[in-house]
């Protein structure tokens, strides 16, 4: 009998540090703290190598639900999933998504078809030569598989969006590689966010079947007819291994949520976004489906590696003052946000090897009320 049910809700946040939207959601009994397996959110940094909006969310949340769990910072740290996205250009709005688990006594009445499951999993930390290149791929693909027997998902078509959480490169860390003798992927820090997160998406499509396992460091960023149509991976500096979160549907749960997805051909592709909607059973905005309520929206962007939209020219490469990502995210961004009706939606930036060149997956989560 079915009796794992997953939860999902939407916070608002004033900045990087505010916790009063999820300890008065707790406080209510709407959230039971324990019950919490993993947060993602987006932070208003600039969502490069220097962003520690992300460390400073990650450590007010701990910090604020260690004293309900009974745990130190760190400990919570350990042991529920943190993902935050910085950069919310355009009208991208600063907010985090909590996911509970919790299991149930028996299965609700009403309760049928396959329903959102999460599952989670780490991969070992890495060695800074090791990002970008074969064994990122190798260990996010065992990762993966270990999420999706955590989250009772066996067709990897159930499988609607996976989030990872990778590292980067420091100079530091540069420098440890080559006193043993190594050479890392590249030498630039903003440089190799790129290289870990396409090799972290390169996991999830090998994982899921999506390409064959016979690929190599050659073929990080050059290979972009290899990808994966729902990996979402996001890096930054506060960690040296995967963190993996798989979300689908599942026979085994009993949720009162529904995920789907579709993927972006490019940054102007709103059919797709459509699409996702449709399939949780939801419409474009203003969303006034019998039954279902819109939850909120993932999503990749970024720019054109080929300069174009569509065979007209853009600029976001060439713009020596905003980063290309930051000019991804508020455009696609803004696209999202007039069809979802609402502009806290998780849009981020980086999309190497995870949906087709110059587009990305998204996915949508839909309450439904039986």
């Amino acid at each position: 009998m079915r009796t794992t049910s997953f939860g999902v809700i939407r916070i608002a946040t004033k900045g990087p540090g505010d916790v009063s939207g999820l300890m008065s959601v707790i406080d209510s009994g709407a959230i039971d703290p324990a019950s919490i397996l993993a947060i993602l959110g987006k932070t208003e940094g600039n969502g490069g190598v220097n962003d520690f909006t992300r460390e400073y969310a990650v450590a007010a949340l701990c910090t604020a639900l260690a004293p309900h769990l009974g745990l130190t910072p760190h400990e919570v740290e350990q042991r529920i999933a943190f993902v935050m996205s910085g950069g919310t250009e355009g009208v991208l709005s600063p907010h985090i998504t909590v996911f509970t688990r919790r299991e149930v006594g028996e299965q609700p009445a009403g309760i049928s078809g396959k329903r959102l499951s999460i599952g989670m999993a780490h991969t070992r930390d890495f060695l800074p030569e090791e990002l970008g290149r074969s064994a990122q791929i190798a260990e996010t693909a065992k990762a993966v598989k270990t999420a999706m027997e955590d989250a009772g998902i066996a067709d990897p078509a159930d499988v609607h969006f996976v989030q990872i959480k990778c590292p980067l490169l420091t100079s530091d860390r540069v420098e440890a590689a080559s006193a043993r003798g190594n050479k890392t992927a590249t030498t630039s820090a903003y440089g190799s966010m790129a290289y870990s997160r396409g090799a972290s998406a390169l996991g999830v499509a090998v994982a899921l079947g999506e390409i064959a396992s016979d690929i190599g460091d050659e073929d990080v960023l050059r290979r972009y007819d290899l990808f994966s149509k729902v990996a979402s991976t996001s890096a930054g500096i506060e960690l040296m291994h995967n963190v993996v979160i798989v979300l689908g549907n599942s026979a085994s749960s009993v949720s009162e949520f529904e995920i789907g997805h579709a993927v972006m051909s490019d940054a102007i592709d709103s059919a797709a976004v459509i699409a996702a909607l449709n399939s949780v059973g939801l419409g474009i905005a203003p969303q006034a489906t019998a039954g279902r309520k819109f939850v909120n929206i993932f999503a990749k962007a970024e720019a054109s590696p080929n300069g174009s939209v569509r065979g007209l020219r853009h600029t976001m490469l060439e713009d020596t003052d905003i980063s290309s990502t930051r000019h991804a995210r508020a455009a696609v961004g803004g696209l999202i946000a007039g069809l979802a009706g609402t502009s806290a939606v998780y849009v981020s930036g980086g999309a190497e090897h995870q949906g087709p060149a110059g587009g990305g997956p998204v996915a949508v989560i839909a309450k439904l009320s039986n």
